[in-house]
C-alpha cells in the first residue's frame, strides 16, 4: 500500500506497530490509566483508510461557489424532511429552546445539514478515522490526536465498545456529528436515562445541540445576520476570507464607512463581519453579528453557517404555517 504522506510510518494496514501510536499508549497510560496491553489491542484493530485522506483534502467548501453549496442544503427535500423532524419532536424541541434559549429552526438546521436528520451519520469506524488523521494526515494531526485520545477516554467512560461506533471520515459522531471533544464537553442526557446517547436518541441529540450553542455564547432573541450593500470601490480584503477571520472584531459602523451597509437597522457599535458570497452572476454581501459567530463554533465556514441559518428560517416559516 502506498503512503499518501511518506514522512511518516507506513509500516501496514493497522496501527499497532506505528510510532506516533506507540507514543499515544505511553501517554495514556501514564496520564488516564489506560491498560497498554489493551491499548496495543486495539490500535491493531485501527485501520488505515487512503479514502478518509482523500476526503479531507477535498471538503466542498473548497471546491464549490456559494451558489452551489448552498444548494446541498436548501432544497425542497432537506426542507419537507427538517419540517418532519420539526413535527416528531416538537416537544423536546420547544423543551430545549425553553431551557437553553437556543431556537428550535435552528436546532432542527443544524441536525438537518449535518446529517439530514439523522440518516446520514457516517459509515466510518471512528477509532479508524480518527487514527488515519491523527497519525497519517500531518496537517492537522495535532487536532486529531487529541480527539482520538478524547475519544478513547469517553468510550471507556461510557462503557462502549471503541471498534463499533461509526460517524464520518473526520470522525464526527452522532445526528449533530459532534467529535469527540464536543461529545465529552457538551452532550447531555436530556431524556435523563442515564446515558448521552448522541447516536441513536433524538432526545439526547437535540438537547446536545442546544448546549453546544448555549456554552458557545447563543443570545436569545438577537438578529443573526444582515443582507448588506456594498460600494464599488470596498476592498476585498474586509470580507471573510478564511477561517481566523470569522470572529467579529469590527462594528457595523466601521464597515459602513467602508461601503458595506446593513439593510436591517443594527446598533452600529454591534461587532459584525463582512461576508462576500459568489452568486451565478455577481455576489451577495451580509454582516453577520454575534450569534453568526457561534453557528460558525460549530464549523469554522461562513458558508455553512450561512446554509444553517438559511434552512432554519425556511423551516420557521413553513411550521408557522
Amino acid at each position: 500500500m502506498a503512503c499518501l504522506w511518506p514522512t511518516l510510518s507506513c509500516a501496514g494496514d493497522n496501527y499497532g506497530a506505528h510510532p506516533a501510536a506507540a507514543v499515544m499508549v505511553d501517554e495514556l497510560v501514564v496520564e488516564e490509566g489506560f491498560k497498554r496491553e489493551e491499548l496495543i489491542q486495539l490500535f491493531t484493530q485501527a485501520q488505515r483508510k487512503d479514502s478518509i485522506l482523500t476526503a479531507i483534502a477535498r471538503p466542498a467548501e473548497k471546491t464549490k461557489p456559494w451558489y452551489q453549496y448552498r444548494e446541498i442544503f436548501l432544497n425542497e427535500a432537506r426542507e419537507d424532511q427538517g419540517v418532519d423532524f420539526f413535527k416528531e419532536h416538537r416537544e423536546t424541541l420547544e423543551r430545549a429552546e425553553r431551557e437553553f434559549g437556543v431556537p428550535a429552526e435552528i436546532i432542527v438546521a443544524i441536525i438537518g445539514v449535518e446529517t439530514y436528520y439523522g440518516r446520514v451519520a457516517g459509515s466510518y469506524r471512528v477509532l479508524d478515522a480518527l487514527s488515519t488523521l491523527a497519525f497519517d494526515y500531518p496537517p492537522r494531526s495535532p487536532f486529531f490526536t487529541a480527539e482520538l485520545k478524547n475519544f478513547l477516554i469517553l468510550t471507556r467512560d461510557q462503557g462502549m465498545d471503541p471498534t463499533a461506533l461509526t460517524g464520518s471520515y473526520a470522525g464526527a459522531m452522532g445526528y449533530g456529528q459532534f467529535m469527540p471533544s464536543s461529545y465529552r464537553g457538551y452532550a447531555v442526557d436530556f431524556d435523563n436515562d442515564g446515558k448521552a446517547d448522541i447516536w441513536e436518541n433524538p432526545v439526547d441529540a437535540i438537547g446536545s445541540v442546544a448546549n453546544y450553542f448555549k456554552q458557545h455564547g447563543w443570545r436569545p432573541g438577537e438578529v443573526v445576520v444582515s443582507p448588506a450593500t456594498a460600494a464599488a470601490n470596498t476592498p476585498d480584503s474586509i470580507f471573510v476570507s478564511s477561517r481566523d477571520m470569522l470572529e467579529p472584531v469590527r462594528t457595523v459602523a466601521q464597515f459602513a464607512a467602508d461601503g458595506v451597509v446593513a439593510k436591517m437597522q443594527l446598533d452600529p457599535n454591534a461587532l459584525a463581519t463582512a461576508m462576500k458570497f459568489e452568486l451565478k452572476n455577481g455576489y451577495e454581501y451580509w454582516l453577520g453579528l454575534h450569534n453568526f459567530y457561534v453557528i460558525t463554533r460549530y464549523n469554522h465556514s461562513a458558508m455553512y453557517a450561512m446554509s444553517v441559518y438559511q434552512l432554519s428560517q425556511r423551516l420557521a416559516e413553513r411550521i408557522a404555517r
